[in-house]
Order: C-alpha cells, then structure tokens, then sequence
C-alpha cells in the first residue's frame, strides 16, 4: 500500500511521554514555593506544549515580570529532579522503531527547551530514531507554525505529506497554521473537547491506537 505522508513530527509531552502529570505537579510546586496559590489541574495543564515561560506568563498573566525567573527556576527544580523516571507510553519504543524501518521520517516538535529534549531523548533511547527535532527555545513557540515549517524545510519534504500527532490543542493549531494534516491523542494533557475543534484526522485515547491508524492510513 503506497505510503500518504513522509514526514511524521511528534509532540513530545503528554505524546510519546507520560509525563503530563509531573509537569502540572512541578507547576503547582513551584508556584508554592514563591508564595502563590498552586494554581488547578486543568489550569496547568491547559498550558502545557507552550515554551516555558510563555507557559507560566499565560498561567499567571498578572505575576510581575521580575518574579518569573525564580518561578522558571523551581519549576525546573521539580521537574528535573524527575525527569529520568517519567516514562514512555506503552507501545511508544517499539513503534517508533517500526515506523523509522519502515522509511518515515521522523520529528519533533515540542515546547521542552533544547537541554530537555536531549535529556528525554538519552534517557528514553528515542534519539537515534528522530532526523530533526524543534525545541520553543530555537524557535517560536506553538501554536505558531515555524517549528513545523522548519523541520520541513530541514527535511525537504513535502507538506501536503506531512502529518503532526500531538495531544494538545496548541499542537493541532501549529499543524493547521503550517497548512498539514493532524492527528490528536485524548490519553495526554488536553481532553477531547480541546482537541475536536482543530479538526485533526483523527482522536486516539491510546498509543496503541495511534499505532494503529499509522499502519493503517500512514
């Protein structure tokens, strides 16, 4: 069966890592230890895909300018302290290997700084399968389009088969601003309601799942 797309560029948080749940918790944390309320569940994890300070500026757009630093900094505290034990999704090792071998090329795009994304990549034993990868500290952060336009250009590839899967609407919208297509994953950050207005493809509620529709209509 003749492949549609390319290119698949990936969402890293909440996509490929189970590590939603740390980030709102390293959020909450942070804010508590600057003196603030911790601020809700959903709250927190409505940001999340953002770069990190445009992340903490949209949560807490009323926190003087000068006290960001400090947040970024717990915030990075808690989460780095933890990062080498959050997982990948079930399935996710596995596939991303079938899927190199089957001759797609493979990216990401994701809001982690460039030192995150390398420590994910080392820990995980993801990096050698991915050609390109766009951090929000190279780049514009989503949902603007440039990380995909980048890795496309990088690539040479085709944008008309070119396909983002991510799990917030943040990464839909980047899709959709780039002009590709998209698929969405409910099992992430954002919940279905977030995601159906974009328009993806498809809505996955699990790795298996998106597998799945890859062999299938990949």
């Amino acid at each position: 069966m003749p492949k549609h797309y390319d290119l698949l560029i990936f969402d890293w948080d909440g996509t490929l890592m189970d590590s939603a749940g740390v980030i709102v918790d390293s959020i909450q944390r942070a804010c508590e230890d600057i003196g603030l309320a911790a601020p809700g569940d959903r709250a927190s994890r409505q940001i999340i895909g953002l770069g990190l300070v445009q992340a903490l500026q949209t949560l807490l757009p009323d926190l003087p300018a000068e006290d960001y630093p400090r947040l970024v900094e717990r915030y990075r505290h808690h989460y780095l302290g933890r990062d080498n034990d959050i997982p990948l999704f079930e399935g996710v090792a596995d596939s991303i290997s079938r899927l190199h071998a089957s001759g797609f090329q493979l990216a990401v795009a994701t809001g982690k700084s460039r030192l995150g994304l390398e420590r994910a990549l080392a820990s995980s034993g993801l990096g050698e399968w991915f050609s390109a990868t766009r951090c929000a500290d190279q780049t514009h952060s989503k949902p603007h389009p440039a990380m995909v336009l980048e890795l496309i250009e990088e690539l040479d590839a085709d944008p008309d088969r070119t396909l983002v899967i991510g799990d917030t609407s943040h990464d839909l919208l980047m899709a959709s601003n780039a002009g590709v297509a998209s698929l969405g994953v409910t099992y992430g950050a954002h919940e279905l309601d977030d995601l159906r207005p974009h328009a993806p493809l498809a809505l996955m509620d699990s790795f298996a799942e998106v597998d799945a529709w890859l062999n299938a209509n990949a």
